[in-house]
């Protein structure tokens, strides 16, 4: 019997399905039951070319057999052993791996199992950071707008999409946001970077007039917003945050979850932007989606003054989690790091970049389309004259893709595509060509 055959009403309805519209999935479910390089199949025996990378995270494709075999053979030789007081060798020497790849400056790796316990840590990090310095006053965290850090009740505090929130009342106080930085009068249709904007990085510096800068903790912000749609940071701007973050003693936290390992054809976003923060916190592609895991890379002084500011055998930083460097996660991210390196998936998502943006802009030309963002191998497709209008036609886009095998990713009104960094010209064509054909349909 397939595993289509044993799905029923019954069958379907025990699982609790995360960001999901459950009673419109269970009356008309797509199962997936395997992946190979750039395609999914499901369990009627359609392909689907994966078009968003999983969830931002299968950067190099589907079922790689080195990723696949690293985790075969840990698992035969050593399925768990706990990091509380103890300790394994995958995740020190992955830590190292790790470190040999981050931006100068940043050599301590804090693992976690996903984005969302990725960026809480960042956030306590900046706590106990400024706590362990006689500063414990700063406790204010500023986010973004339209911002995403997972789900965590920090990270969902400092986010700044308000649908993620609102079932969960007040959350965390000493919350902020600053402005995002969509300016589609200006900057409408920018290939990469958009020229305008850098000033928007100014608000900060008003909100720390209001707020006091010795009360503030941490700025954390995605390089690149993903979830909202693929927001692209004005020239400029992330350097200004970067300045004003030092000059007020501010710790500043890059979220790469989605822009780590290679979507921007660099091992992070602070290399591609040139902008180092205090903190990275990562996830997603660290493991090519095999295994959960997620981690903070710290800066030195970071580390330092929680190691320094410790009494003599006690736990500098209480925090962590069961599953911290698991041995199967640690596998899996040296195996995957291996590939990337190998492989030189880095340099071929930078390679492919020009014509993945010049596809991706060519849809300029088809009407319903009201803006296009990239950037790597992101991007994000805006449509409609206003956010209902567009949002039903995101959802018109994915059913038509869908059903001639391309899988896209509609977020409200806008189409986002994160592929493998494996993809080809071919597979980029016929992407976008499928997105070309679902818009002049509608």
């Amino acid at each position: 019997m397939d595993t289509h055959q044993q799905l029923n009403a019954n069958s379907l309805d025990a699982y609790w399905m995360p960001f999901t519209s459950n009673r419109s999935f269970k009356t008309a479910p797509q199962i997936v039951t395997g992946a190979q390089g750039m395609y999914y199949s499901m369990s009627d025996g359609h392909k689907l070319l994966d078009g968003i990378a999983g969830l931002w995270c299968v950067n190099a494709g589907h079922g790689h057999p080195k990723i696949v075999e690293a985790i075969q053979k840990q698992a035969a030789q050593l399925d768990f052993a706990s990091s509380f007081g103890f300790g394994h060798p995958l995740a020190f020497e992955y830590a190292n791996r790790l470190t040999s790849i981050a931006p100068q400056g940043l050599d301590h790796v804090f693992f976690t199992n996903s984005g969302s316990e990725a960026t809480d840590t960042a956030l306590k990090l900046a706590l106990a950071y400024h706590h362990a310095r006689g500063q414990g006053q700063r406790q204010r965290i500023i986010g973004r707008q339209r911002g995403y850090h997972g789900v965590g009740f920090g990270g969902l505090s400092a986010a700044g999409m308000g649908p993620h929130k609102k079932q969960f009342g007040m959350l965390l106080p000493g919350a902020a946001h600053m402005p995002h930085t969509h300016d589609p009068v200006r900057n409408a249709f920018s290939p990469g970077q958009p020229a305008h904007g850098a000033e928007i990085a100014d608000a900060l510096d008003q909100m720390l007039q209001t707020f006091d800068p010795s009360t503030v903790a941490a700025v954390i912000v995605e390089p690149v917003a993903g979830s909202t749609g693929v927001l692209i940071p004005p020239v400029g701007y992330l350097e200004r945050l970067r300045q004003i973050c030092t000059q007020n003693g501010i710790l500043l936290i890059f979220d790469e979850v989605v822009t780590g390992f290679g979507r921007l054809g660099r091992p992070f976003a602070a290399d591609r932007f040139d902008v180092t923060p205090d903190l990275i916190a990562i996830a997603k592609g660290m493991t090519n989606g095999a295994v959960p895991m997620g981690g903070v890379i710290a800066s030195n002084a970071v580390h330092e003054a929680l190691m320094q500011n410790a009494a003599s055998g006690a736990v500098e930083f209480s925090h962590g989690y069961t599953y911290s460097g698991h041995p199967l996660a640690s596998a899996a991210a040296l195996a995957t790091l291996d590939v990337y390196v190998s492989e030189g998936m880095f340099e071929h998502a930078a390679s492919i970049e020009p014509f993945w943006q010049e596809r991706a802009h060519a849809l300029k030309r088809v009407a319903g389309v009201a803006d296009i963002r990239n950037l790597g191998l992101l991007a994000g497709i805006e449509l409609g004259e206003d956010v209902a209008g567009g949002k039903a036609m995101a959802k018109k886009v994915y059913d038509y893709c869908f059903e001639r095998g391309v899988l896209v990713r509609p977020v409200a009104n806008t189409i986002v595509l994160s592929p493998p960094l494996v993809i080809s010209e071919t597979e980029i064509d016929m992407l976008f060509s499928t997105i070309a054909m679902s818009l002049r349909s509608l």
